[in-house]
């Protein structure tokens, strides 16, 4: 399963006119996003499984079964949308609260033995160098966080660029 997480409005997306395959879920702002407030209980309550009671609740689980990880975000500051963030946030129980060592850095050890390629695809204009570094400094580290097999960063000026490169 491929999973495709977007901070764009319907509109934005619809206008984009991707051809999904079948199966590729998407997730999208519905507005009931609740920010995760780390209680841990994903972790220790309902271990892969967020406690919060939205549609995002079992993206962990989710994650557990993608192929591949695909995000389109606008690039804020070198970081993702408060969306983008805010989902990423919400899939740590992908992970255990136990940790490991890897190239020297402390990590959480992961869930599940299913690993998936990461690629990003921010958007905005005049993006500068630092916000660029940024980013792919962030998607790498994300990349290692989550055990990922690889990842791809791609800056787009707009969303027609974008739909290019998705195809």
């Amino acid at each position: 399963m491929r999973i495709l997480i977007h901070d764009l409005d319907p509109q934005e997306f619809t206008a984009l006119g991707l051809t999904l395959a079948s199966d590729t879920t998407v997730i999208s702002d519905s507005g009931t996003i609740k920010n995760c407030i780390g209680c841990f209980g994903c972790w220790v309550k309902t271990p892969g499984k967020c406690v919060l009671k939205d549609d995002y609740r079992d993206l962990g689980q989710l994650l557990s079964k993608c192929d591949e990880l695909t995000i389109v975000s606008r690039c804020l500051y070198g970081s993702y949308s408060p969306f983008v963030r805010n989902v990423l946030d919400r899939s740590i129980s992908f992970l255990l609260p136990y940790f490991m060592y890897k190239n020297g850095e402390t990590h959480h050890k992961p869930r599940y033995e299913h690993h998936f390629p990461l690629s990003v695809h921010f958007y905005g204009n005049d993006l500068t160098k630092k916000e660029q570094d940024t980013a792919r400094e962030l998607v790498e580290a994300n990349s290692i966080n989550f055990h990922c097999t690889g990842n791809k960063v791609c800056f787009h000026n707009n969303l027609q660029s974008v739909k290019e490169e998705l195809k």
